[in-house]
């Protein structure tokens, strides 16, 4: 269950070794994904790119070439690979409940630990690491930052910071607020009516109150953009600031060394 719309951005993969792979999980299992590096180079700096909902689709794999076109290695992980397929839900509230919701953060973090032992041992340099992720993937983007102190650099884009608490998911980026040490740039919606904005402020004034804060992290609000405005392939987005936020993620990555 997939919504799109006619806009979908296309990115070729001439240049590219691009396709789907395979990585071991921590406990043996077998983690699909897709990789898009440049051809014949080594020592690249490393993207990893968290899904939405809706799991690795096509305009997921097309952010990975996009970075790829930029000689980035860029991978996205199937982080429901063991609950399900995205794609067999027929709604939003059975995608939700049948599958989101049954994925724990740690299995999450683990995954995209291997993931990046994966890179770094296929081309990517180990001291370039960058992750990415959109709305569902904004939110374990902040967490994996907070993970994983050695990754260089991460943008969330519309990433829940606040909200229920379950066995799955115990914790919330702004209840780990005081351990981040990576800077984030999060990219966010005025009119976005699933992330409170009162929820952004709550994280600025966590960040603030880090006795060691990540005083680099910023917030950038884009005061039309709905929920999802980077998505191009649904009636959310919103051209102009899904290129200003694009390019705002591009150099904050190369700011902090990933590029």
């Amino acid at each position: 269950m997939l919504p799109v719309s006619a806009q979908t951005i296309h990115t070729d993969d001439a240049g590219l070794e691009a396709g789907a792979i395979g990585i071991r999980g921590e406990d043996g299992a077998l983690v699909p994904a897709y990789r898009a590096q440049p051809k014949g180079k080594t020592h690249l700096p490393v993207i990893i790119v968290v899904h939405e909902i809706f799991g690795v689709h096509e305009h997921i794999a097309d952010v990975c070439r996009r970075f790829a076109k930029l000689g980035y290695l860029a991978i996205a992980p199937d982080l429901f690979t063991r609950q399900g397929d995205a794609f067999a839900f027929k709604s939003m509230q059975q995608l939700n409940e049948q599958l989101v919701s049954m994925v724990p953060d740690a299995q999450v973090m683990a995954d995209i630990d291997q993931t990046v032992k994966w890179a770094t041992e296929h081309g990517g340099d180990p001291k370039r690491i960058g992750i990415t992720g959109f709305c569902w993937g904004g939110r374990q983007t902040w967490l994996y930052a907070e993970h994983n102190l050695n990754v260089n650099a991460a943008v969330a884009w519309y990433g829940r910071l606040v909200g229920n608490k379950t066995e799955k998911t115990p914790q919330n980026p702004i209840d780990l607020a005081s351990q981040l040490k990576v800077p984030v740039l999060g990219l966010y919606g005025l009119q976005d009516q699933s992330i409170p904005q009162d929820s952004i402020e709550q994280m600025k004034q966590a960040l603030a109150n880090d006795p060691l804060p990540a005083s680099t992290s910023q917030f950038v609000v884009y005061d039309d953009a709905p929920h999802a405005f980077f998505a191009d392939y649904r009636p959310s987005y919103r051209k102009a600031d899904a290129e200003d936020g694009w390019k705002r993620a591009l150099a904050w990555f190369r700011e902090h060394g990933v590029k």
